[in-house]
């Protein structure tokens, strides 16, 4: 019996226990073999007659559980906030001056980030007063880690080039060798010798390695993930989607 099964089930005697006694389940007395066998078989009745004080006691720990885990991640979210929107070794583009920071944590051969990346950009765009913070998550292969060192080697080169080279692997088709990144690097006007040479900066890696223990502590497990505001939204979302919460994250 699994700890969420085994604290569904004594909430629910514990129901049926005041239902059927009130003050029943505060008893400090040890009962009797008899008086014991008696309750016992008056909560198993109960809740055979009466299923739902069952689907009563799973929704009420559900709802518990959720606002735990909601105040939780809210609280992990205000503690880390700065290394969150403020590294200054993670690229920022959008509009590095503006009112409401938006973070994703992404995978260059994940297919929902490349699906999402449009809308991203265009909620970005039009608004006109967003920060977007890059956060480096290679999580599916040794592939998206050299993506990720390649990206963050352009960074560290050519910080204007970044989001161009961003944009350019977010659109790229197929295996993301090294060979393919230098070839989309000179492809986005950057030196391919000067891309693979810091590649091996120690930076590189220390920045991937800070967004894995960042993400590790705000229960990252898939990419994209958003950090917006207050908010940390798991998963691909619409355009009015971003609105909303950018909007939300505006008025505080």
């Amino acid at each position: 019996m699994t700890f969420c099964f085994r604290a569904i089930l004594i909430a629910a005697v514990a129901s049926a226990a005041l239902y059927i006694q009130p003050g029943l389940a505060a008893e400090t007395t040890p009962l009797a073999p008899e008086r014991k066998a008696e309750i016992e078989k008056l909560i198993n009745d109960y809740i055979i007659g009466h299923p739902e004080v069952i689907v009563q006691a799973v929704r009420k720990y559900q709802a518990e559980q959720q606002a735990l885990e909601e105040h939780a991640a809210s609280m992990r979210l205000a503690q880390l906030s700065n290394q969150i929107e403020q590294s200054k070794d993670t690229p920022v583009g959008g509009n590095p001056a503006g009112d409401v920071t938006v973070v994703e944590f992404f995978d260059y051969r994940c297919g929902y980030c490349k699906r999402v990346f449009p809308a991203l950009l265009a909620a970005v765009k039009s608004d006109g007063k967003v920060r977007l913070v890059y956060k480096e998550f290679p999580i599916l292969g040794p592939e998206s880690v050299v993506a990720s060192r390649a990206a963050l080697a352009v960074f560290h080169t050519k910080p204007e080039k970044y989001e161009a080279y961003h944009e350019a692997l977010m659109a790229s088709k197929g295996g993301l060798s090294e060979a393919r990144l230098l070839q989309i690097a000179k492809e986005t006007g950057l030196d391919p010798a000067a891309v693979k040479k810091a590649m091996a900066d120690p930076r590189v890696d220390s920045e991937i390695h800070r967004n894995m223990a960042l993400a590790e502590q705000l229960n990252i497990r898939g990419t994209p993930a958003f950090v917006i505001g207050k908010e940390l939204v798991p998963g691909a979302i619409e355009l009015d989607a971003f609105k909303k919460l950018i909007k939300a994250a505006r008025a505080g």
